[in-house]
């Protein structure tokens, strides 16, 4: 049985960001459900995700939606710090398990934007989030980003651009996000567009 997305708009997409029982459900079912691990497709995304970052090392680093840990273990070696949070405590569990070794990651359980963390960070990755949320979190979402993020600091989005039933799509998602930044001196660092995913890096100033 698939995961109750919560009501549908009538493009067929959910109407409202997804209820964190819809990743529970998915994890329930299958402890790797996008193949982070053994997925050639990742692995070359991450590869993308690290390359487009403008700097070597970050002092204070946040991960939202670390999922299982795949891509947080290797953000952890460009990071002094990493605070990586998901919805999931089933995903977290293996993500502390991927991460035992590494004392400088901690995981939270959080639901974006609500439970957004204290502090500030000079990198702040949103890999594959946006679309789970509707516009208005993404307003929330682009707000809470911005005031958290350190002078000079980086944000970094990468997003599939297949079909969906999610909220939004990674298009449309990006593009809702970053409309809501024209307050603050953001400018785009690197900018790429693949078959299967977009990735925008803005800094900050």
């Amino acid at each position: 049985m698939l995961p109750n997305r919560g009501p549908l708009a009538m493009n067929g997409r959910a109407s409202s960001s997804l209820h964190p029982s819809y990743f529970d459900a998915l994890y329930a079912g299958e402890p790797d459900p996008w193949q982070f691990e053994t997925s050639a497709y990742e692995a070359a995304k991450y590869d993308a995700t690290l390359d487009a970052l403008p700097h070597d090392r970050f002092a204070s680093g946040l991960e939202i939606g670390c999922s299982i840990g795949v891509l947080t273990a290797r953000l952890a070696q460009r990071c002094d710090e990493l605070l990586s949070l998901d919805v999931s405590e089933q995903a977290l569990d293996t993500a502390r398990q991927r991460c035992i070794d590494l004392p400088h990651v901690r995981f939270e359980k959080g639901q974006i934007p609500q439970d957004w963390p204290d502090g500030r960070f000079d990198l702040i990755v949103l890999s594959e989030v946006l679309y789970y949320l509707d516009k208005d979190d993404l307003d929330r979402l682009a707000a809470r980003t911005m005031l958290s993020l350190a002078p000079g600091g980086t944000v970094l989005m990468v997003h599939w651009l297949g079909e969906t039933d999610y909220p939004l799509s990674g298009d449309d998602a990006v593009e809702h996000f970053t409309s809501r930044l024209e307050r603050w001196p953001v400018r785009m660092f690197r900018q790429a567009r693949e078959p299967e995913y977009r990735l925008d890096c803005l800094m900050l100033g």
